[in-house]
């Protein structure tokens, strides 16, 4: 399963960042043609994020789970950007929706630094123990 990366990674050079803002553009405007192009919300979604630009990464993570109200990855990303925008609490919340929905990447998750802020909240105490108990079954 693919992951979302880092928001946390080391610093764009500047070529990097024109790049990433060319990929953005290009990014949008297909999800303005097509707005249902999941592929293509998920790189833009990525790409937000990987700019800092946060909540643009928080609006499209939502489209993505409005998609595919179903997809492990989406709500996973989801969690993230509520990490990265201060809320804990819903990030929180949607990653346990994530692990209902299949996500297992449990390695990643416990080091991402995107979801720093949701492992410092009091109810991530509870993802812990969903994911020893799911890594558990599956030994």
């Amino acid at each position: 399963m693919a992951k979302k990366k880092s928001a946390q990674r080391r610093r764009l050079a500047s070529h990097e960042a024109r790049d990433l803002d060319v990929e953005i553009g290009f990014l949008e405007g297909l999800v303005r043609r097509d707005p249902a192009y999941f592929d293509a919300w998920l790189l833009l979604g990525d790409d937000y994020t990987r700019r800092g630009r946060f909540a643009d990464g928080l609006s499209a993570d939502r489209h993505l789970c409005e998609l595919q109200p179903k997809n492990a990855l989406a709500h996973y990303n989801l969690a993230c950007s509520y990490a990265l925008t201060d809320q804990a609490e819903l990030a929180v919340r949607t990653l346990g929706r994530a692990l209902d929905l299949g996500y297992r990447d449990f390695r990643w998750m416990r080091r991402d630094p995107d979801l720093s802020n949701a492992r410092r909240h009091p109810r991530f105490a509870a993802i812990r123990e969903r994911i020893r108990a799911l890594e558990a079954a599956v030994h």
